[in-house]
């Protein structure tokens, strides 16, 4: 497989988890705005208001996951799988003495054909000490050293 090709399937990894992320939030706004409807239909008093204050902040929350996600989207977005770099950067393949890194968002490993990749966000442990390396560095992560074999 190109390493077109395998960018590809993993930012498609990377696509689906997100938009299952933003479809799961949506449904919980829309269950939160549902409830809050049928507490406006209760009768006042401090139980009702207490729920429906309750209510508000779980909006709120939800409110906050559906904007972090769709900046993880974006971000994701902002990939070019077709870029080549020397260097450890967001959409890179790094494969190192112990795991291949793709820099993308933390979702954790996905296979492809046999072979995990650890997808890693950039602003994450091991994306900022791999960040800008090159073939041929080395980084200690959890007291255990790395060493960068190649860069995609």
């Amino acid at each position: 497989m190109t390493v077109v090709g395998l960018k590809a399937q993993l930012v498609e990894h990377c696509d689906s988890q997100v938009d299952d992320r933003y479809k799961k939030i949506r449904r919980t706004i829309a269950g939160i705005e549902e409830s809050l409807f049928e507490e406006s239909k209760s009768s006042v008093g401090d139980k009702h208001e207490t729920a429906r204050a309750m209510l508000q902040i779980d909006r709120e929350n939800a409110g906050r996951q559906l904007h972090e996600i769709e900046k993880v989207a974006q971000l994701l977005n902002k990939i070019d799988i077709k870029a080549k770099s020397d260097y450890v950067r967001l959409g890179s393949l790094v494969y190192t003495d112990k795991f291949i890194y793709f820099i993308s968002i933390s979702i954790g490993t996905v296979s492809v054909e046999n072979t995990d990749y650890l997808c890693v966000a950039l602003n994450s442990p091991v994306g900022l000490l791999i960040s800008g390396k090159k073939e041929g560095d080395e980084f200690v992560l959890n007291g255990i050293l790395y060493k960068i074999k190649i860069v995609k």
